[in-house]
């Protein structure tokens, strides 16, 4: 048995410590934010935040979270109050198939919570680099990283 803080809020699961947190997020939580990509922690699709640091939770393993806060997509912010960084998503239209906005949302807010001012495209690619879209939005997702600095105050 494990307590996992899960968008603020706790949850009991009943799982072998061992157990990827993508499983349980999604099949005990019924979060689907976060997605099965290649189950190798090396396209970001699976990514979470925990304690404000995006991993893949595809690889992590549910006893490794200990009493660290967990958030997912749906937890950065609500259909009618988005978060800045998912705000910047949609006003840039940065999803073409949305199977890896999951994860570029999330490690976008776990790169610019980290900066104190705005990122340059270079900074914005080295960021992103191990999250993997094959659909070829990159200009946009650049874009709408630019776009979410400039949402926190943390660019132009």
């Amino acid at each position: 048995m494990a307590t996992l803080n899960v968008n603020g809020k706790p949850h009991q699961v009943d799982v072998e410590p061992d157990t990827p947190l993508l499983y349980v997020l999604r099949d005990n939580l019924g979060l689907h934010g976060p997605k099965f990509g290649c189950g190798l922690a090396q396209c970001g699709s699976c990514s979470v935040l925990i304690d404000g640091k995006a991993v893949r939770s595809c690889t992590y393993a549910v006893g490794k979270v200990g009493p660290g806060k967990i958030v997912t997509l749906e937890g950065l912010g609500t259909p009618q109050k988005p978060h800045p960084v998912q705000q910047a998503f949609i006003e840039e239209q940065a999803a073409q198939c949305g199977y890896c906005i999951n994860g570029m949302v999330i490690q976008t807010t776990a790169f610019l919570a980290a900066r104190q001012s705005n990122p340059s495209e270079r900074e914005i690619r080295q960021a992103l680099q191990n999250n993997l879209c094959r659909c070829g939005t990159h200009q946009r997702i650049i874009a709408a990283v630019k776009r979410a600095a400039a949402l926190m105050g943390k660019g132009a």
